[in-house]
C-alpha cells in the first residue's frame, strides 16, 4: 500500500514539473524545488524520470540557465474560447474551496488548465485573476470557525449519513440529529448544509455544527433533487416569513455613519430612526438581525457611545460576554503573565 501511495504521490509532482515548465517556460531547479516544497535533489530526480520517459526536457547551466522543455511541447485544451478561459479563472473561490479542504485541488486544476491553454488565451485568462478578486463576505465580518464543515462536504459527495450536535441558537441550547446531507450552499460569506431528517429538508448553518461523526451508512438522494431550485424556495420561505430580532440602540447623532460601518449596510437599510426622548443630541435606531447571534456580535462591535436599549435579553447577554472577557484577561489570567 505503500509504495502505491508513493507512486501516486511521484506521478502527481512529475506532471506538476511538467505544467510547471509549460507554463513559465523555464524555472531553475531552485524555483521548482520552492513551489513543490520539495528538495532541490528531488528536482533533478525528477526531471532525469521524465527525460527517461520521453519527454524533451533539458537543463541549461550558466547565470541564465536552468530546467526547460523542447519549444513547442505543450498538451493543448481545445475548445476554449478566450472568454471561457477568462471565466475558469474568474470563477476560482480559493477562500471557500479551502474551507471545503480543496484549496490545493483548485490550485492545481488552475494550473493544469492555464499549461495547457495556448499563449493567446493563456495571456487573456491570467489577467483575470490579475485584476478581478471576489471576498465574498461583508464588512466587519470575521471568518466563521468551520472544523467540521470538510467532514459534511465529503459526506454531501459520498451520500453518508452524518451524526451532529447542533445548537440551535444562543438561548435554545443544542440537539442531536442524524441526517442525510444533500448539499452545501455558500450565502454572504456563510456556509450552509441543506439536509434530510426523519421528516423533511431542512437548512442548518455550518459553524452551528458542535460535533460531527460519520455513522458509517450511506443513504439514498431523493430523485431528481435540485439543490439550487431547493434553496430558491427555502430562501424565498425564510426571508418572506421569519421573525427577525428587533433592537433598539441609543446613541450620538454625529457617530451615525461610524456606526453604520459596525453595523453593515443590509442592518442599516431596514432601520428606522427616531430622536432620543431624553436628549435631541441623541438618536434612537430599530434594527432588524436575522439571527441572535448576529445581533449579540453586532452590539459587541459598536462603539462606546451606542447602548442597547432593548431588548432585555441582549443587554444582559453583552453584561455577561464582558464579564467573561474581564475576567479571561485579568491580571494573572494570561499563559505569558504567569511566573
Amino acid at each position: 500500500m505503500n509504495v502505491v501511495i508513493l507512486s501516486k504521490v511521484r506521478a502527481s509532482r512529475l506532471v506538476n514539473v511538467l505544467l510547471l515548465l509549460q507554463t513559465r517556460t523555464r524555472m531553475t531547479a531552485g524555483e521548482l524545488a520552492d513551489e513543490l516544497e520539495e528538495s532541490v535533489r528531488t528536482i533533478y530526480r525528477d526531471v532525469d524520470a521524465l527525460a527517461e520517459a520521453g519527454v524533451p526536457i533539458y537543463a541549461e547551466r550558466g547565470p541564465h540557465g536552468g530546467v526547460r522543455l523542447v519549444d513547442g511541447y505543450r498538451t493543448r485544451l481545445t475548445g476554449l474560447t478566450a472568454e471561457e478561459a477568462e471565466a475558469v479563472f474568474l470563477s476560482g473561490l480559493p477562500g471557500p474551496a479551502a474551507e471545503l479542504g480543496l484549496g490545493t485541488v483548485v490550485a492545481a486544476a488552475r494550473l493544469k488548465v492555464m499549461a495547457a491553454l495556448p499563449p493567446e488565451l493563456r495571456t487573456r485568462a491570467g489577467r483575470v485573476s490579475e485584476r478581478f478578486h471576489l471576498d465574498a463576505p461583508g464588512w466587519f465580518q470575521s471568518a466563521e470557525e468551520l472544523p467540521h464543515l470538510a467532514l459534511l462536504a465529503g459526506a454531501v459527495w459520498e451520500s453518508q449519513l452524518v451524526q451532529m450536535t447542533y445548537r440551535r441558537g444562543e438561548r435554545a441550547g443544542t440537539v442531536e440529529r442524524t441526517i442525510e446531507p444533500l448539499g452545501l450552499v455558500l450565502k454572504g460569506g456563510v456556509w450552509y448544509v441543506l439536509a434530510r431528517t426523519s421528516d423533511s429538508i431542512r437548512t442548518y448553518r455550518v459553524s452551528r455544527v458542535k460535533e460531527a461523526a460519520l455513522v458509517g451508512e450511506r443513504f439514498i438522494r431523493p430523485e431528481g433533487f435540485d439543490l439550487a431550485a431547493h434553496w430558491e424556495q427555502s430562501r424565498t420561505a425564510y426571508e418572506q416569513g421569519v421573525e427577525r430580532v428587533e433592537v433598539v440602540v441609543r446613541l450620538p447623532a454625529d457617530q451615525l455613519s461610524y456606526f453604520g460601518d459596525a453595523a453593515g449596510d443590509r442592518v442599516m437599510a431596514d432601520s428606522r430612526r427616531s430622536t432620543d426622548p431624553v436628549d435631541t443630541d441623541f438618536i434612537r435606531l430599530r434594527l432588524e438581525f436575522d439571527w441572535a447571534d448576529d445581533a449579540i456580535a453586532a452590539a459587541l462591535r459598536l462603539p462606546d457611545a451606542v447602548e442597547v436599549i432593548e431588548p432585555a435579553w441582549l443587554r444582559q447577554a453583552i453584561v455577561e460576554t464582558a464579564q467573561k472577557l474581564l475576567a479571561h484577561y485579568s491580571e494573572g489570567s494570561a499563559v505569558g503573565l504567569q511566573g
